[in-house]
């Protein structure tokens, strides 16, 4: 049985390779992809090799590297140890894109009935994003200033909207993004560059700053720009993994505030819950569904593109060159069957 999947295998080169599919062991599944996410910040990223030689990512990028981590499928073998699954199952999976896959049984989970395939793909960023959210330990009544409104944006304005922020300022020079955040929930968000929010932050939380900054931006350059907007002792959350972090630079607002910098990443949580930790990665990819399914988050409007997997080079060259357009670009794998 073969797959058709999408590869880079060199910088700036995507190819549609098709390739055999791995022997099943007994406690995995075989999965049809129906649809998965492109996760547009750390791909391109990837693609592009845009990172420094000493960082984390130059350890993990090695070509042939298989992207995306975001998949929604049908299971349709099962081993002959899985119990509690099925073949017709749709569930979903850390997987690449890849058209056919082996996947661990004890690592799915099912989707909904009422959670398309549109809204289930966004489970690997919303796992993300929920676990920055809880890094940031609201409190009822937060002002919360997001820096950034890309996919990770929007799914951060969702969270903090449910946490009980009091005020969400939205922030992106894109206003087809700004106004996608306060269509979810944002509270203020006139397009503008980090650089000239400070006073629209001020005037919102009547002079105080913001109570938790979010940085989603990817960008060592926003870094600095971004510490402005914050109070004193106010939290400030580093969840966009930028390539260059030896270019953020700390300024006198960490000192004179006394700022708490916080990194999260999608690495942070144990796959599993233990005995002290029971937000797990599979926990929060459940919550995200539970409320997808209750209506209290939405993602099926964030999909903006869509692509079959044999033009994936068209996908990633429209991120690239047009990423002010793009939100959810995602690949339609019933297209290749």
């Amino acid at each position: 049985m073969d797959s058709l999947n999408v590869v880079f295998t060199a910088k700036n080169v995507v190819e549609v390779r098709t390739e055999p599919v791995r022997e099943m062991p007994a406690d995995h599944v075989l999965i049809e992809a129906r649809a998965s996410l492109i996760s547009s910040g750390t791909e391109c990223i990837c693609l592009q090799q845009n990172f420094a030689p000493d960082t984390t990512w130059a350890t993990w990028v090695r070509h042939p590297f298989y992207p995306g981590y975001a998949s929604v499928g049908t299971i349709t073998a099962v081993g002959g140890e899985v119990t509690g699954l099925k073949e017709g199952d749709r569930v979903i999976a850390r997987a690449n894109h890849g058209q056919r896959y082996i996947y661990p049984a004890s690592h799915c989970i099912r989707v909904p009935d009422a959670v398309s395939d549109d809204a289930a793909i966004w489970h690997g960023l919303a796992k993300i994003t929920q676990n920055g959210v809880r890094r940031a330990q609201h409190e009822l009544g937060d002002a919360v200033a997001i820096v950034g409104l890309g996919p990770l944006g929007q799914l951060v304005t969702q969270y903090v909207r449910l946490a009980g922020a009091r005020e969400v300022l939205a922030i992106d020079p894109a206003k087809q993004r700004v106004d996608s955040a306060l269509a979810s929930g944002a509270t203020r968000g006139p397009a503008m560059t980090v650089d000239a929010a400070k006073d629209a932050v001020l005037e919102l939380t009547e002079g105080r700053g913001a109570d938790v900054v979010y940085d989603i931006t990817g960008h060592h350059a926003v870094f600095q720009a971004a510490l402005r907007l914050a109070r004193k002792l106010g939290r400030f959350i580093l969840l966009g993994d930028t390539g260059s972090p030896g270019e953020q630079r700390l300024t006198h607002d960490v000192i004179n505030k006394g700022l708490s910098i916080i990194g999260a990443h999608d690495t942070n949580p144990p796959q599993f819950a233990t005995d002290h930790t029971y937000w797990s990665a599979m926990n929060m990819a459940r919550l995200f569904l539970t409320y997808i399914e209750r209506g209290q988050m939405r993602c099926d409007d964030l999909i903006t593109h869509r692509f079959s997997p044999t033009d994936a080079p068209d996908a990633y060259k429209t991120l690239i060159e047009k990423r002010g357009e793009t939100m959810g670009v995602m690949f339609d794998w019933t297209k290749v069957r």
